[in-house]
């Protein structure tokens, strides 16, 4: 009775790792399981224990970038011992006692074949242990170049951006620098790129959620703080310049708000779904304030006060201010102004260093045209 009641006990652990295998590959939504979720828990949990102390950003951000392959491991030998397991189960009641089960789907799991089935009617299961062993190998094979592809997609625009907004990347940076070049024209074709982009996110980090989890190469940055500050650029263009503000900037802002709102329901967040433009929100006036003097500082024309600007940028925050802090301090990020608290002991955020302006004395402002000089 008791060999009996493992096999049934067998089917249901095998069951719940075939919806594990072909839910994780072979359904490109965002779905979850159980298993998944209780490994992704305990391998975010240990490595939070592990970096709690570690003060340093470079050597933090080494440590953190291990949780995603560290969890692609764990979740091949969880799969593995639970088919392991569950063969050897549903075999006991035919092979003649637990040990014997356990040897048999061992042999037939890992292909190497010392194990002969002592009945019949184990022949049967035997081959399903085996196909299922190469099944899942086969898929994580496959499965890996989907997940870099993705990746190094996503990084480009990261790395482009850290020259254009410094790192970690600051929305009124972005703008601050275009000005200061007089190099704004660049914009329009910039919020159209992240867009696409945004969208791409969107479509592979919610179908491989362990995407999320990828670090950026440079400790610095991050795919999230890119994203919120050219979200924050497009929302002060549209509040401080409502009358030359590319029409690209609206498309972005709507993109990049339902992206960062379903990656973040994606990992159990409660995120507000239909924020009302006068809902509060974290970043404060006084910091839009230092902003937009930060602006003008660098040359940028707006066409409203701060006074008038502020309601509209609150506005287009609202919709995604939530959701990009969650994001920003479960991924335990570096840390970025405007990007909201991480964890207690964190370095506090400043902003990016701006190069030095390397222009010959007497040389014309950098820009389409202009000569010598590196520019700002």
């Amino acid at each position: 009775m008791i060999a009996w009641a493992g096999l049934a006990c067998g089917v249901a652990l095998l069951g719940l790792t075939a919806a594990s295998v072909i839910t994780t590959f072979l359904i490109p939504r965002a779905t979850r399981t159980r298993l998944n979720d209780l490994l992704a828990a305990a391998v975010n949990r240990f490595f939070w224990l592990l970096t709690a102390r570690i003060d340093d950003l470079a050597r933090r951000e080494r440590v953190l970038a291990a949780g995603p392959p560290a969890f692609l491991l764990g979740l091949l030998g969880t799969w593995l011992a639970c088919l392991l397991l569950g063969f050897a189960l549903v075999l006991w009641p035919l092979a003649g006692g637990f040990p014997a089960a356990l040897r048999e789907s061992g042999s037939a799991l890992f292909t190497l074949g010392f194990a002969v089935p002592a009945a019949p009617g184990s022949v049967a299961v035997v081959f399903v242990a085996a196909a299922s062993g190469l099944a899942v190998l086969a898929l994580l094979i496959s499965y890996l170049p989907l997940l870099y592809a993705a990746y190094n997609r996503r990084e480009t625009l990261v790395a482009m951006l850290e020259a254009l907004a410094g790192a970690p990347p600051w929305g009124p940076e972005l703008l601050a620098r275009q000005a200061l070049i007089d190099n704004s024209e660049t914009l329009p074709g910039l919020y159209a790129r992240w867009t696409e982009w945004a969208a791409d996110l969107s479509e592979s980090h919610v179908s491989y959620r362990t995407l999320v989890y990828f670090r950026s190469p440079d400790p610095a940055t991050s795919w999230l703080l890119s994203l919120l500050a050219v979200l924050d650029a497009a929302a002060l263009h549209l509040a401080l310049n409502p009358g030359s503000a590319p029409y690209e900037a609206r498309p972005l802002l709507r993109v990049g708000y339902l992206t960062l709102r379903k990656l973040a329901r994606n990992l159990g967040m409660a995120v507000p779904g239909d924020p009302s433009p006068g809902d509060p929100i974290e970043l404060t006036r006084a910091e839009f304030d230092e902003a937009v003097r930060w602006l003008r500082d660098a040359g940028w024309r707006a066409e409203r006060s701060a006074d008038d600007a502020w309601p509209h940028f609150h506005g287009w925050r609202v919709n995604y201010e939530s959701a990009a802090y969650q994001l920003a301090r479960h991924l335990d990020l570096p840390p970025a102004l405007w990007s909201g608290p991480r964890r207690p002991g964190r370095l506090a955020a400043a902003p990016p260093k701006r190069p030095e302006d390397r222009r010959p004395p007497g040389g014309s402002p950098p820009g389409p045209g202009g000569p010598g000089g590196t520019g700002r």
